[in-house]
Formats: structure tokens, sequence, C-alpha cells
């Protein structure tokens, strides 16, 4: 259906002709911002269809004719300029029928062959970089959790959980249906979320709701409600007027099968497998979910990214199981680990202390399957409640006997945004300890102060029984922070965690130590058409140990720069500072003796923006590591000449020179992924690093026949050089195909 608009800007018409222009638009934003500034003034009532709808994005059935309309004068600039007119019209829909709700997105752009399309694998493959149609879901309008969906114009879906205030568990795999169609003033994109998907309250007929549209080429975001640049469950407008809607039975049976062919090569040991399991989700009410797994089985899942490591401490790899990522929203604690990705500090310092981490399940500490007899799952939302309990049967692997082991969350929705919980957990998947953990944790938000500021703060305790260790037991934190767009942000933290503290179903980096972490920056956005933005800021985290001294010390000075199409340049200034009690083998034959160390560095990186068909990232650092010097260098490119192909290749290099010897870390990670269809890909990675001097391949293929089944081909082979002469050799590979399918009822 061709429509011809008539678009009447709600501010005069110089403004109108101003708004593209950043540096005359900020005149006019404060007039618009002071009228779009509360987010309870955007209202949208909802519109029954009356008769069916095809999700094919071309909106030619005249049922759209009738549906809540947003405006284009209703949306407003996010980026670069928020509140000023976007470049280009947008007109969203929405309707609902007692099945699913309906959302729509006819999208004019006056220079359509410059749209960014890349990605057309369904699944796996971050869309969020093309231009996007994307809508925030809060069913139960309690401004802390909610759904994310986002569609780019190839009809590929994305989909995640909120789990903090702007954080998203992109992991979860919903199903929902949305197309997309191209054409020569723009696209179409038309969606359909059954309700049967998503948790509600049925005894409230306002959701909240938001929308936004993405120009990839310059960077720009164009959306309903929006505060410091920022849109989340708590920064939405509200749909009101949603009645009689129902979910059926409320029952997904997932059935699925696994043949499995695995082979070791030193000693030469044949294993053949073929496994059913079978997944039950049950919704006791329209925010309750129950969940049933019999023998569970993994081998589908994604290998995890290498990582390098010169520290004497772990590392952090997330969760990427879909039967512990549902609802994973609803375990989360303190906020502990959520801000992993927006600082300079690597992930396990911001994860250490974590409760509950589900990876723990399921894996041995080498990181081993570990079969899974079964296990159940009760979460959603009761009133102002939401809660969550997880109970799993584990097998008995090595000397480590089989184990029950038991989650229990629960938290209360109290003041506007903010939360008060608790938390219990029985088990230990990874020993014959009996061990136990109990915490509580308060967790405030406020989006809604003047000029747009928002601060958020937690504080939490915990404390762990465990077998054969007495006392020094407890952990705890609080921090303050300020995570502004625009601006002045930063905050405060400290967390302690105790010489026996031990979460045997969390996640534990370092013991008795004291954390104490710092940042305080200033985003500024300039008026001209070159830079978008220019951040400054310093960020520090001291680790003391609670018996006195220093363990770990860094602070950095950084320096961003980013222009109007998302390149960008960074100058980074790093302090590290290290007490090390105990000497440790950095590299084979290098021993780090004790002492008290401190080594600076710099690093200058450059990166293009993720739009473009060739994205490249480079970074160069060099300075002094404890007592000697490394260079490092880090370079990534992606190559995507079409839809239908993608390669990628990532080399990290590290070149350590030290008194006790000399030695250099590579890690070498290469991709190439072919997409037949958007519904069947063939996807490769190849892993090399030479501190292990073990190489992996993983190819898998990909097939989604239609929403809810799934067909997974998956080879890995590794290889390894056992004596070190760049001679390679296989060590153990595996053939898997598995293949599940979800009846809804």
């Amino acid at each position: 259906m061709t429509r011809t608009w008539k678009f009447t800007p709600r501010v005069r018409p110089l403004a109108w002709a101003l708004g593209p222009m950043p540096g005359l638009a900020t005149v006019v934003c404060p007039v618009v911002g002071l009228a779009q500034q509360d987010a309870s003034m955007k209202t949208l009532a909802a519109a029954r269809a009356n008769e069916p709808i095809v999700i094919d994005g071309r909106l030619d059935e005249a049922v759209w004719s009738r549906a809540a309309t947003i405006e284009p004068e209703d949306l407003h600039q996010i980026l670069p300029v928020e509140f000023a007119q976007p470049s280009q019209l947008t007109r969203i829909f929405v309707l609902y029928d007692e099945e699913a709700l309906y959302l729509a997105a006819d999208m004019k752009d006056d220079q359509p062959e410059l749209m960014t399309a890349k990605i057309l694998r369904q699944r796996g493959a971050n869309s969020w970089l093309d231009d996007q149609f994307e809508f925030i879901l809060d069913p139960f309008n309690d401004k802390r959790n909610g759904y994310r969906f986002m569609v780019n114009p190839n009809g590929v879906r994305q989909e995640g959980l909120f789990k903090g205030s702007d954080q998203v568990q992109w992991q979860w795999n919903g199903i929902w249906q949305a197309e997309a169609t191209q054409g020569d003033d723009g696209w179409v994109a038309e969606t359909r979320v059954p309700f049967k998907t998503i948790s509600f309250n049925p005894d409230t007929d306002v959701w909240g709701l938001n929308f936004n549209r993405r120009i990839a080429r310059n960077n720009e975001t164009m959306g309903w409600v929006s505060r410091n640049r920022m849109q989340t469950p708590a920064v939405s407008g509200e749909l009101t007027g949603i009645t009689e809607i129902e979910q059926g039975l409320g029952l997904d049976i997932v059935p699925s099968v696994t043949a499995n062919e695995r082979r070791s090569f030193s000693p030469r040991n044949d294993v053949s497998d073929f496994e059913p399991s079978l997944d039950v989700f049950y919704k006791i009410t329209s925010s309750l979910n129950a969940s049933l797994t019999l023998n569970t089985d993994f081998s589908a899942t994604e290998v995890d990214a290498r990582q390098v490591n010169l520290t004497r401490f772990g590392l952090f790899f997330p969760e990427q199981r879909d039967f512990f990522l549902q609802d994973a929203d609803i375990f989360e604690f303190g906020r502990i680990g959520q801000r992993a990705e927006d600082t300079p500090f690597a992930a396990p310092l911001s994860t250490n202390a974590l409760p509950f981490f589900s990876r723990r399940i399921g894996l041995s500490s080498t990181g081993q399957p570990v079969d899974l007899t079964g296990g159940g799952k009760l979460s959603g939302r009761v009133g102002r409640w939401n809660i969550g309990t997880l109970a799993i049967r584990q097998e008995e692997f090595g000397d480590v006997k089989s184990s029950d082991l038991f989650v229990a969350r629960a938290a209360a929705n109290i003041l506007a945004e903010s939360a008060i919980g608790v938390i219990v957990t029985d088990g230990d998947p990874q020993s014959n300890r009996d061990n136990s953990l109990a915490g509580v944790d308060f967790r405030y938000q406020n989006t809604r102060l003047p000029s747009g500021r928002v601060i958020e703060s937690e504080l939490w305790y915990l404390n762990s029984s465990t077998d054969g260790l007495v006392g020094d037991d407890s952990a705890w934190g609080a921090r303050f922070w300020m995570p502004n767009t625009t601006g002045l942000r930063g905050g405060i933290g400290i967390k302690e965690v105790q010489a026996n503290f031990n979460p045997a179903l969390g996640y534990i980096n370092r013991r008795d130590i004291i954390d104490y972490t710092g940042e305080l920056a200033y985003t500024h956005r300039p008026s001209g058409r070159s830079l978008r933005s220019l951040y400054s800021g310093a960020i520090i985290e001291r680790i003391e140990n609670l018996d006195g001294g220093l363990q770990s010390e860094i602070m950095q000075l950084r320096l961003d720069l980013e222009n109007q199409t998302a390149d960008a340049l960074s100058f980074i200034y790093q302090n590290d500072r290290e007490g090390v009690r105990q000497p440790f083998e950095i590299s084979d034959g290098v021993v780090i003796s004790p002492g008290n160390y401190s080594f600076d560095q710099l690093r200058v990186g450059i990166g293009t923006g993720p739009h473009r068909r060739v994205v490249t990232n480079l970074s160069f650092a060099s300075g002094d590591f404890y007592n000697g010097d490394l260079d490092n260098i880090n370079a990534s490119v992606e190559w995507i000449p079409m839809p239908r192909f993608r390669a990628s290749i990532a080399y990290d290099f590290n070149d350590v020179s030290l008194p006790q010897g000399d030695f250099d870390v590579r890690l070498v990670q290469a991709g190439m992924d072919v997409i037949l269809s958007s519904r069947l890909s063939w996807v490769n990675l190849v892993q090399y690093d030479n501190a292990s001097e073990t190489a992996g391949i993983n190819s898998r293929l990909h097939w989604i026949p239609e929403d809810g089944r799934e067909l997974f081909v998956v080879l890995n082979h590794g290889l390894q050089d056992f004596d070190r002469n760049n001679n390679f050799h296989s060590n153990v590979a595996d053939f898997t195909i598995q293949y599940r399918h979800t009846f809804r009822y």
C-alpha cells in the first residue's frame, strides 16, 4: 500500500529546516525538550484488530488504516541532538487482538540506496548495527523490567531481556514474527509479538511502550520517548486499553534429539551417543512461568571466544545456553557485573562475588559438559514481587558425586523504580563439599531527575557456608553511579570479599580483598558537523588485601572522539600497580617474583563505523610490564560485501620482554559465514593461541524452517602442537546433529 504523507512539524518551519544542523538545532532543543521531558506525557490508546493480519512487511490489510498511530511529528531525534527534528519521516502503527500485539513502521528515506542492511542471518548476528526499527515492551509497567525487540530492513530479528536500567541480555530467544520490505522511498517493518511469548499483568490495561528508528549511515537515532539520550523500561511512554487478551493453554512442549559422535586421538577413543531430551514451559498465570528440562543437552551451543590472560587471576566466560538464559533477568543480584562492558577493567573484576552464575551448572571446572538428569524452574512476577527458583540434578563425573542444586531469588518493587530482594543457593556442582549461600540486596534507581539526569545505587550483603571453612565467609558491596550519556557522569563503589567466602553456584575471582572503584568523566557533544562526541575521563580501581597491602591498582585517563558516522579515535594512558606476594608463572619458564611493581602504558586506537561494509579496528599499546616491557597490537577486520557473506579476522599480539625471559602471546580468530537465506546459515570459526598451542575449528549449519523449529549440524575439531615444534596433531573431534521442535498450545 503506497502512502503519501503531509507532514506538519510541531515547531515552526524554520526549526524544522535547522533540525539536521546540530549547531543550530540546539537553540530549538530546549523548547522541545521541556515539552517531552516527562515520559508520563506520552500515551497511546490501543486499537483492536478486527480481521487477520499476515506478517509480510507490506501493511496492505485495511485494518492498518484503523491502527493507533504515532505520527512523524510525535518522534524526535535522540542522536546526535536530542529533541531535534529527525532527518527522515517515520510513522508507527499499533494494533492488538486476543492473541498478539502488532507493531509496524513505515520509514521513509530520501536516499534508500544508502540504507544499511548487511545482516541476513537470523539468530546469531549483530543486526543492531544496521538500520533498525526497535520497540521496548514493559507489560507490567513497573519501570524496571521489559523486553527489547529489533528488526532490520532484511527482516532479521533480534530480541533481549532487560536485566538492569539499560543492560540487555541479548541471548534470550523468544518466538515472535517480523518481516520487512524495501522500496524506492524507504522501508517497512511489520511485527507480531504473541502474548504466549511474553509475561504480563492481567490486572492492568496499561503497558510501558517505546519506539526508535536507527539510520546507520549517519549514526542517527530517533524515538518516541527519551531522557538523557536513553530509552529503557523506566524511560518509556504508555500503551493504554489492552484488554481481553489470552495466552491459550500457555504450554510449550519442546522435544529434541541429539546424535553425537566424539573421537579422542591420544589415546584413541570413539564414543557414539543418541540422546532425546525434553523441555516443557507452562504459564501457570500470564505472569508466572514453570519450566521442566529432562536429559538436558547443550551440544549445539556456540563455542567460547578465547581470551588472552596475562594476569595471575582467572577469566570470565558468559553464559550461552538457552535453558539458563530463560528468565535470566529474574536472578540478577545487586547489579554485580552489569557494568562489565562499560569500564576498562576486566569482566572478572566486575563479576567477582556473583552469587549465582549458571555456567557453574552442567560444566566441569575444565569446561567439559556434565550430564544433567533434569531440572525445574519457577519464575515470574506476582504483584510487586519478582520470584525465581531453579532446581537441577547433576550427574556424577570424575570423582565428583551426583548432586542436587538449588537457587531461589525474590525481589520486591519499592519506590518508583527501585527494588529490595534476597537470594539463596544450595549445592556445589564442582566438588563433594556441602555449600550454601544467602544474601540480600537493595537497588535504587531514579531516571526522573532534572535535565534528564539518572542515578543508580545498590547495597548488598552475602554469606556462604562451606564444609571445612569457618569464619571470614561474607562479602558485601555498595555503589553510587550516574550513567549519564551527556555532561558529567561517574560514580564510586566498594566491594569486600572475605577469605572463606565461597559462592559454589556463583563466580569468584579474588578473595580476601577490598575493592574500591571510582570514575569521573564528561561527555561533550559539539555543535559542529564533524565531531559527534568527545569523552574525557579518569577511572581508578584499587584492590587491597584485607590484612593490608596492595594487590592491584589500575588508573586510566582516556580521551575518545567520535565523528558523525561513528568512526572513532581513542587515546589512553594507564598505570598499573601490582603487589605480588607469591611467585607465579606468567609463561613457560618465566616466573614473576614477589614484590611491588608499577608500570605505565600508552594506547592509541582507531575504528571505523560499524555500518560500513569493511569495518576495521586497530590499536597499539606500549609501555612497562612488571620489571620489563610490553608491546600490544590488537586488530580486527570484518568484511560484508553482501548480506549473504561475511568474513572476519582478529589478531591480538603481546610482545613481552622481562629480565627473566622474553615471550610473546598470540591469539588469532577467523570467521566465515555463508548465509543461504535468513533461515539457513553456515557459520565457521577458527581460533588459535600460542599459549596453549591449540587450534579449534567450529562449523555450524543452522536451519530454522519456521519459528520454534531448529536444526543444528555442528562439527568441532581441535588440534594441538604437543611438542611445540609447529607440528599440529588432531586432539579431539566431535560431530553433532540436533533437532528441536516447539509445540505451542
